[in-house]
């Protein structure tokens, strides 16, 4: 049986990518940062598919948390063979008023925790010489978006962390992709008003917004997809961009 991890799992993209693959018959391991209830709730969902679900409660962007949460993946459910980077935080103001504490902690959670999961899943998967690694990703990281400078930042990084590991990384056939998302349905959008969001899906050309299990679906289908694809920065935004 194979093994997923997500990240960010307690809500939104993360949480619909946990279910969709528990349904694929993956065991899990599911990571948030505080709501542990939450993840309580993802392991009751996931029953009914028989699977195992291993979860971790902690800030993943700390490297000792995370080095924890994969020591305890390989011991109860062996090397992962599907990573996905999700978890995330947004940050929306001008960057003149942002604190120092406040981008360090955005790069924290968007950024470092990527370069964390990644460097402690990497060696497991060059054991068995396979893996995929799916960072979920902005369009703003390929355009920016004015008052998300910092936010923009940390995507733009996933984007090119994404394209340098494939290249590192295909020799030995660990595959490395990522899913640049427009406006999804989430918590995370519901700063803007209800005009706002009218306004931003008269924007776009799908004229909605995504879907949680829109994402999640895109990730299952990398996550199973041909070894030669890899390197990639896969935009989902409804021709937005």
């Amino acid at each position: 049986m194979k093994t997923a991890v997500i990240t960010g799992a307690s809500r939104g993209i993360g949480y619909a990518c946990a279910l969709k693959l528990a349904g694929m018959g993956y065991n899990i391991a599911v990571n948030c940062h505080k709501n542990s209830c939450l993840l309580d709730k993802l392991e009751e969902e996931t029953r009914k598919y028989n699977i195992k679900c291993l979860k971790h409660t902690g800030n993943i962007g700390i490297y000792d948390n995370a080095s924890c949460f994969f020591k305890s993946i390989e011991d109860k459910l062996g090397m992962p063979d599907v990573l996905i980077n999700n978890a995330g935080i947004s940050y929306i103001g001008l960057l003149q008023d942002m604190a120092p504490e406040e981008w360090n902690y955005i790069i924290q959670v968007n950024l470092t925790s990527v370069f964390n999961c990644s460097k402690l899943v990497i060696p497991m998967m060059l054991r068995r010489k396979s893996g995929k690694i799916i960072n979920i990703s902005s369009v703003w990281g390929c355009t920016g978006a004015s008052a998300e400078v910092a936010y923009s930042a940390t995507k733009g990084g996933v984007n090119a962390f994404t394209k340098a590991l494939a290249k590192e990384l295909a020799p030995s056939n660990i595959q490395v992709n990522a899913i640049a998302c427009g406006i999804i349905d989430t918590e995370m959008n519901s700063s803007f008003s209800e005009e706002e969001i009218e306004a931003i899906k008269e924007e776009i050309p799908a004229c909605r917004l995504g879907t949680t299990c829109e994402v999640a679906g895109l990730a299952c289908q990398l996550a199973e997809s041909s070894s030669y694809l890899t390197g990639q920065v896969i935009k989902l935004d409804g021709g937005w961009s």
